[in-house]
Protein backbone atom coordinates (compact mmCIF):
# COMPACT_ATOMS: atom_id res chain seq x y z
CA UNK A 1 0.00 0.00 0.00
CA UNK A 2 1.34 3.42 -0.96
CA UNK A 3 2.52 5.53 1.99
CA UNK A 4 2.03 9.30 1.75
CA UNK A 5 4.03 11.98 3.52
CA UNK A 6 1.68 13.73 6.00
CA UNK A 7 3.55 17.01 5.49
CA UNK A 8 2.70 16.89 1.79
CA UNK A 9 -0.94 16.14 2.62
CA UNK A 10 -0.98 19.05 5.09
CA UNK A 11 0.39 21.37 2.41
CA UNK A 12 -2.16 20.07 -0.09
CA UNK A 13 -4.93 20.77 2.45
CA UNK A 14 -3.75 24.36 3.00
CA UNK A 15 -3.46 25.01 -0.74
CA UNK A 16 -6.90 23.53 -1.43
CA UNK A 17 -8.49 25.73 1.21
CA UNK A 18 -6.64 28.88 0.21
CA UNK A 19 -7.01 28.15 -3.52
CA UNK A 20 -3.59 29.73 -3.89
CA UNK A 21 -0.03 28.53 -3.33
CA UNK A 22 0.93 32.07 -2.33
CA UNK A 23 -1.76 32.36 0.35
CA UNK A 24 -0.96 28.87 1.61
CA UNK A 25 2.69 29.85 1.91
CA UNK A 26 1.77 32.70 4.24
CA UNK A 27 -0.25 30.42 6.53
CA UNK A 28 2.37 27.66 6.58
CA UNK A 29 5.34 30.04 6.69
CA UNK A 30 6.95 28.31 3.70
CA UNK A 31 8.07 29.73 0.37
CA UNK A 32 5.65 29.56 -2.54
CA UNK A 33 8.16 27.50 -4.50
CA UNK A 34 8.31 24.93 -1.68
CA UNK A 35 4.52 24.70 -1.65
CA UNK A 36 4.44 24.13 -5.41
CA UNK A 37 7.25 21.57 -5.29
CA UNK A 38 5.61 19.55 -2.50
CA UNK A 39 2.26 19.51 -4.32
CA UNK A 40 3.98 18.27 -7.47
CA UNK A 41 5.60 15.51 -5.42
CA UNK A 42 2.20 14.52 -4.04
CA UNK A 43 0.78 14.45 -7.56
CA UNK A 44 3.57 12.06 -8.56
CA UNK A 45 2.89 9.88 -5.51
CA UNK A 46 -0.85 9.72 -6.20
CA UNK A 47 -0.45 9.44 -9.97
CA UNK A 48 -3.12 12.11 -10.41
CA UNK A 49 -3.31 15.77 -11.25
CA UNK A 50 -4.75 17.42 -8.15
CA UNK A 51 -5.06 21.07 -9.25
CA UNK A 52 -5.80 23.02 -12.39
CA UNK A 53 -3.47 26.02 -12.27
CA UNK A 54 -4.26 29.46 -13.69
CA UNK A 55 -3.54 33.12 -13.05
CA UNK A 56 -6.59 33.12 -10.75
CA UNK A 57 -5.03 30.46 -8.49
CA UNK A 58 -5.58 26.76 -7.86
CA UNK A 59 -8.76 24.84 -8.62
CA UNK A 60 -9.21 21.25 -7.49
CA UNK A 61 -9.61 18.57 -10.13
CA UNK A 62 -12.02 15.69 -9.55
CA UNK A 63 -9.08 13.66 -8.18
CA UNK A 64 -8.13 16.59 -5.96
CA UNK A 65 -11.66 16.80 -4.55
CA UNK A 66 -11.64 13.09 -3.73
CA UNK A 67 -8.29 13.41 -2.00
CA UNK A 68 -9.50 16.47 -0.08
CA UNK A 69 -12.38 14.47 1.41
CA UNK A 70 -9.98 11.79 2.65
CA UNK A 71 -7.45 14.26 4.02
CA UNK A 72 -10.12 16.24 5.88
CA UNK A 73 -11.38 12.99 7.43
CA UNK A 74 -7.83 12.18 8.49
CA UNK A 75 -7.37 15.66 9.91
CA UNK A 76 -10.54 15.30 11.94
CA UNK A 77 -9.38 11.94 13.31
CA UNK A 78 -6.00 13.33 14.32
CA UNK A 79 -7.69 16.31 15.98
CA UNK A 80 -10.00 14.02 17.96
CA UNK A 81 -7.02 11.91 19.07
CA UNK A 82 -5.14 15.03 20.17
CA UNK A 83 -8.13 16.25 22.15
CA UNK A 84 -8.80 12.89 23.82
CA UNK A 85 -5.18 12.54 24.92
CA UNK A 86 -5.31 15.73 26.97
CA UNK A 87 -6.75 15.09 30.42
CA UNK A 88 -8.44 17.78 32.48
CA UNK A 89 -5.55 17.98 34.93
CA UNK A 90 -2.95 18.69 32.25
CA UNK A 91 -2.20 22.29 31.34
CA UNK A 92 -3.52 23.22 27.91
CA UNK A 93 -0.90 24.36 25.44
CA UNK A 94 -0.73 25.69 21.90
CA UNK A 95 -1.98 28.60 19.84
CA UNK A 96 -5.53 29.74 19.15
CA UNK A 97 -6.48 32.29 16.52
CA UNK A 98 -9.80 34.00 17.23
CA UNK A 99 -11.57 36.27 14.78
CA UNK A 100 -14.09 38.90 15.83
CA UNK A 101 -15.86 41.98 14.59
CA UNK A 102 -13.68 45.02 15.12
CA UNK A 103 -15.49 46.76 17.95
CA UNK A 104 -16.42 43.60 19.87
CA UNK A 105 -12.94 42.14 19.53
CA UNK A 106 -11.23 45.36 20.63
CA UNK A 107 -13.50 46.78 23.32
CA UNK A 108 -15.11 43.68 24.82
CA UNK A 109 -13.27 40.45 24.06
CA UNK A 110 -9.67 41.61 24.43
CA UNK A 111 -9.95 42.79 28.07
CA UNK A 112 -11.71 39.56 29.03
CA UNK A 113 -9.26 37.33 27.18
CA UNK A 114 -6.44 38.66 29.32
CA UNK A 115 -8.02 36.66 32.17
CA UNK A 116 -8.22 33.57 29.96
CA UNK A 117 -4.51 33.92 29.19
CA UNK A 118 -3.77 34.19 32.91
CA UNK A 119 -5.79 31.04 33.55
CA UNK A 120 -3.96 29.16 30.75
CA UNK A 121 -0.40 30.54 30.60
CA UNK A 122 0.75 27.90 28.09
CA UNK A 123 -1.83 29.01 25.50
CA UNK A 124 -1.11 31.82 23.05
CA UNK A 125 -4.21 33.66 21.81
CA UNK A 126 -4.19 35.64 18.57
CA UNK A 127 -7.17 38.02 18.45
CA UNK A 128 -8.08 39.35 15.02
CA UNK A 129 -10.60 42.21 15.41
CA UNK A 130 -11.23 43.11 11.77
CA UNK A 131 -13.87 45.08 9.82
CA UNK A 132 -14.70 42.01 7.72
CA UNK A 133 -15.68 38.37 8.10
CA UNK A 134 -12.81 35.90 8.35
CA UNK A 135 -12.77 32.85 6.09
CA UNK A 136 -12.80 29.87 8.46
CA UNK A 137 -12.75 27.43 5.55
CA UNK A 138 -9.33 28.78 4.61
CA UNK A 139 -8.19 28.54 8.23
CA UNK A 140 -7.80 32.27 8.77
CA UNK A 141 -8.89 31.52 12.34
CA UNK A 142 -9.72 28.59 14.61
CA UNK A 143 -12.97 30.23 15.70
CA UNK A 144 -14.74 33.51 15.13
CA UNK A 145 -17.41 35.77 16.58
CA UNK A 146 -19.49 37.00 13.67
CA UNK A 147 -22.75 38.80 13.00
CA UNK A 148 -23.59 36.36 10.19
CA UNK A 149 -24.86 32.88 10.95
CA UNK A 150 -23.00 30.43 8.66
CA UNK A 151 -25.10 28.03 6.62
CA UNK A 152 -22.35 25.44 6.02
CA UNK A 153 -22.80 22.17 7.92
CA UNK A 154 -19.05 21.87 8.41
CA UNK A 155 -19.15 24.55 11.11
CA UNK A 156 -20.15 24.31 14.75
CA UNK A 157 -22.34 27.35 15.38
CA UNK A 158 -23.77 28.77 18.59
CA UNK A 159 -25.89 31.85 19.15
CA UNK A 160 -23.68 33.84 21.46
CA UNK A 161 -25.75 36.88 22.39
CA UNK A 162 -27.88 39.71 21.18
CA UNK A 163 -26.43 43.19 21.60
CA UNK A 164 -27.93 46.66 21.42
CA UNK A 165 -26.88 49.72 19.45
CA UNK A 166 -27.78 53.35 20.24
CA UNK A 167 -26.97 56.80 18.88
CA UNK A 168 -24.11 58.43 20.81
CA UNK A 169 -22.75 61.97 20.91
CA UNK A 170 -20.72 64.11 23.28
CA UNK A 171 -22.52 66.27 25.84
CA UNK A 172 -20.86 69.33 24.29
CA UNK A 173 -22.25 68.50 20.85
CA UNK A 174 -25.76 67.99 22.22
CA UNK A 175 -25.65 71.30 24.11
CA UNK A 176 -24.48 73.24 21.05
CA UNK A 177 -27.06 71.82 18.62
CA UNK A 178 -30.87 71.58 18.33
CA UNK A 179 -32.49 69.50 21.08
CA UNK A 180 -33.32 65.85 20.42
CA UNK A 181 -36.58 64.77 22.01
CA UNK A 182 -37.76 62.25 19.41
CA UNK A 183 -36.43 60.14 16.54
CA UNK A 184 -37.70 62.71 14.02
CA UNK A 185 -35.27 65.27 15.47
CA UNK A 186 -32.28 63.14 14.48
CA UNK A 187 -32.46 64.12 10.80
CA UNK A 188 -31.41 67.67 11.69
CA UNK A 189 -28.02 66.59 13.00
CA UNK A 190 -24.55 65.75 11.78
CA UNK A 191 -23.97 62.00 11.37
CA UNK A 192 -21.10 59.52 11.13
CA UNK A 193 -21.61 56.20 9.32
CA UNK A 194 -20.07 53.28 7.40
CA UNK A 195 -18.91 53.50 3.78
CA UNK A 196 -21.88 52.09 1.84
CA UNK A 197 -20.06 50.15 -0.85
CA UNK A 198 -17.67 48.53 1.65
CA UNK A 199 -20.29 47.02 3.95
CA UNK A 200 -19.14 43.44 4.66
CA UNK A 201 -22.43 41.98 5.93
CA UNK A 202 -26.15 42.43 5.44
CA UNK A 203 -26.43 42.33 9.24
CA UNK A 204 -24.14 45.33 9.64
CA UNK A 205 -26.09 48.39 10.79
CA UNK A 206 -25.96 51.39 8.47
CA UNK A 207 -27.60 54.78 8.83
CA UNK A 208 -29.26 54.44 5.42
CA UNK A 209 -31.37 51.56 6.73
CA UNK A 210 -32.73 53.71 9.52
CA UNK A 211 -32.60 57.37 8.44
CA UNK A 212 -32.40 57.21 4.63
CA UNK A 213 -32.84 60.97 4.21
CA UNK A 214 -29.64 61.74 6.16
CA UNK A 215 -26.34 62.21 4.36
CA UNK A 216 -23.41 61.48 6.69
CA UNK A 217 -20.67 64.08 7.11
CA UNK A 218 -18.04 61.45 7.88
CA UNK A 219 -17.80 57.79 6.91
CA UNK A 220 -15.39 54.99 7.77
CA UNK A 221 -15.13 51.23 7.41
CA UNK A 222 -13.93 51.18 11.04
CA UNK A 223 -16.37 51.44 13.93
CA UNK A 224 -13.42 52.51 16.08
CA UNK A 225 -12.76 55.42 13.72
CA UNK A 226 -16.45 56.35 13.87
CA UNK A 227 -16.31 56.36 17.66
CA UNK A 228 -13.27 58.65 17.54
CA UNK A 229 -15.12 61.06 15.22
CA UNK A 230 -18.02 61.15 17.69
CA UNK A 231 -15.62 61.75 20.57
CA UNK A 232 -14.09 64.64 18.64
CA UNK A 233 -17.54 66.29 18.57
CA UNK A 234 -18.31 65.93 14.85
CA UNK A 235 -21.78 64.53 15.38
CA UNK A 236 -23.70 61.37 16.19
CA UNK A 237 -23.12 57.72 15.29
CA UNK A 238 -25.00 54.54 16.05
CA UNK A 239 -22.56 52.48 18.11
CA UNK A 240 -22.82 49.20 20.03
CA UNK A 241 -23.53 49.90 23.69
CA UNK A 242 -20.51 47.84 24.72
CA UNK A 243 -18.39 50.40 22.85
CA UNK A 244 -20.22 53.69 23.40
CA UNK A 245 -20.75 53.12 27.11
CA UNK A 246 -17.03 52.66 27.87
CA UNK A 247 -15.78 55.77 26.07
CA UNK A 248 -15.51 58.73 28.42
CA UNK A 249 -17.60 61.71 27.38
CA UNK A 250 -20.11 59.90 25.16
CA UNK A 251 -23.83 60.10 25.92
CA UNK A 252 -26.51 57.69 24.70
CA UNK A 253 -29.24 59.52 22.77
CA UNK A 254 -32.92 58.52 23.08
CA UNK A 255 -32.21 55.20 24.82
CA UNK A 256 -35.88 54.94 25.78
CA UNK A 257 -37.07 55.35 22.18
CA UNK A 258 -34.43 53.64 20.01
CA UNK A 259 -34.26 49.85 19.94
CA UNK A 260 -31.69 48.49 17.49
CA UNK A 261 -30.39 44.98 18.16
CA UNK A 262 -28.15 42.53 16.35
CA UNK A 263 -26.87 39.02 17.14
CA UNK A 264 -23.40 37.60 17.65
CA UNK A 265 -22.66 34.01 16.60
CA UNK A 266 -19.71 31.91 17.77
CA UNK A 267 -18.43 29.72 14.95
CA UNK A 268 -15.66 27.19 14.44
CA UNK A 269 -14.81 24.45 11.92
CA UNK A 270 -15.95 21.18 13.49
CA UNK A 271 -12.46 19.68 13.57
CA UNK A 272 -10.95 22.78 15.23
CA UNK A 273 -13.79 22.99 17.75
CA UNK A 274 -12.76 19.55 19.05
CA UNK A 275 -9.29 20.71 20.07
CA UNK A 276 -9.11 20.94 23.86
CA UNK A 277 -7.62 24.43 23.87
CA UNK A 278 -10.28 25.71 21.43
CA UNK A 279 -13.01 24.10 23.55
CA UNK A 280 -11.63 25.87 26.61
CA UNK A 281 -11.69 29.26 24.88
CA UNK A 282 -15.13 28.57 23.40
CA UNK A 283 -16.58 27.78 26.84
CA UNK A 284 -14.87 30.79 28.41
CA UNK A 285 -16.30 33.19 25.82
CA UNK A 286 -19.77 31.74 26.34
CA UNK A 287 -19.47 32.20 30.12
CA UNK A 288 -18.21 35.78 29.77
CA UNK A 289 -21.01 36.76 27.39
CA UNK A 290 -23.69 35.12 29.55
CA UNK A 291 -22.76 37.07 32.69
CA UNK A 292 -22.50 40.29 30.64
CA UNK A 293 -25.88 40.06 28.92
CA UNK A 294 -27.16 43.26 30.54
CA UNK A 295 -23.98 45.11 29.60
CA UNK A 296 -24.22 44.05 25.95
CA UNK A 297 -27.87 45.12 25.88
CA UNK A 298 -27.08 48.58 27.26
CA UNK A 299 -28.77 47.85 30.60
CA UNK A 300 -25.56 48.00 32.65
CA UNK A 301 -22.65 50.42 32.48
CA UNK A 302 -19.92 48.07 33.71
CA UNK A 303 -18.67 44.75 32.45
CA UNK A 304 -18.51 41.74 34.79
CA UNK A 305 -15.24 39.84 34.94
CA UNK A 306 -14.92 36.05 34.84
CA UNK A 307 -11.58 34.74 36.06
Amino acid sequence: MKQFDWDNLRIFLAAARAQSALEASHGLQMSQSTISRRIQRLERDTGSKLFDRSSQGLRLTSAGRRLLEHVETLEGTLTAVESSMISDDVSLTGEIRLGATEGFGTFFLTPHLTHFCTRHPAITVDVLPMPRNLNLSRREADASVTIDRPSANSFVTRKLSEYRLLPYATAEYLQANPPITDVDDLVNHSWIDYVDDLIFSSQQFTLGQWLPSVKPRFRSTSVNAQAQAVTAGLGLAVLPCFLGSVIDGLVAVLPEKVDITRTFWLVAPSERRELARVKALWDYICDVVEVNHDFLMGQATRTTWVK
